[in-house]
């Protein structure tokens, strides 16, 4: 269990600041998602989340929050995550890889392959492998309130150089009205990991 944490808290970084880069139009009505630019971001946003890992007897192990911030930096914008700050311009670049974690545009019904190859602090090199498809679009309410939210699946597979394998399934719900996902839920191996969004601010 104690590589399952590994696991878990080396994707969620990665994850976390992988989806920070979704947005798409303002308008409420419009059904299709695209890749970000600079200019959507503005100073002063801010995101909070609050996060649970649960194992199936029950065990929490993992709880709290989670921040994101746009911020001014040397000249440009900046997203704080955790202790570091990375540049906007950076977040917003077209992903190359032939399976990304977000097939521009989304729109529902849309499928892909979605993989990457990663490693722990200590060394533990890893591979996820899932199958996305975008369901819905449609109101989601979470604690930051109701909003206009495509929900994604992903099903698949992890697994590391030590020997672990196991089924990986997911649910994110994103609203391109605050340019993030407002929940997602992980269950992999008798585990539980949810976050929701439960403030956003925006100074415009």
């Amino acid at each position: 269990m104690k590589y399952l944490k590994k696991v878990f808290k080396t994707v969620k970084m990665g994850y976390l600041v992988l989806i920070s880069v979704l947005i798409s139009c303002n308008e409420n009505t419009v059904s299709v998602a695209e890749q970000p630019i600079l200019s959507d971001y503005t100073v002063g946003e801010k995101w909070t989340w609050k996060y649970k890992g649960v194992t199936t007897e029950g065990e929490v192990r993992s709880e709290g929050e989670d921040t994101r911030e746009i911020v001014n930096m040397n000249g440009g914008l900046g997203m704080v995550i955790a202790q570091d700050t990375i540049p906007v311009s950076d977040i917003v670049k077209p992903e190359e890889s032939e399976t990304p974690r977000y097939k521009w545009p989304l729109e529902v019904g849309k499928k892909w392959k979605y993989e990457k190859n990663w490693t722990s602090q200590d060394g533990t090199t890893g591979t996820q492998s899932q199958d996305a498809k975008v369901l819905s679009y449609k109101e989601e309410t979470v604690d930051a309130g109701t909003f206009m939210a495509y929900t994604i699946e992903y099903k698949g597979t992890v697994s590391n150089s030590r020997g672990y394998n196991a089924q990986t399934d997911e649910v994110w719900l994103y609203a391109p009205e605050l340019k993030n996902f407002i929940k997602m839920t992980q269950t992999q191996d008798g585990f539980v990991y949810n976050e929701e969004l439960i403030k956003y601010v925006n100074p415009n």
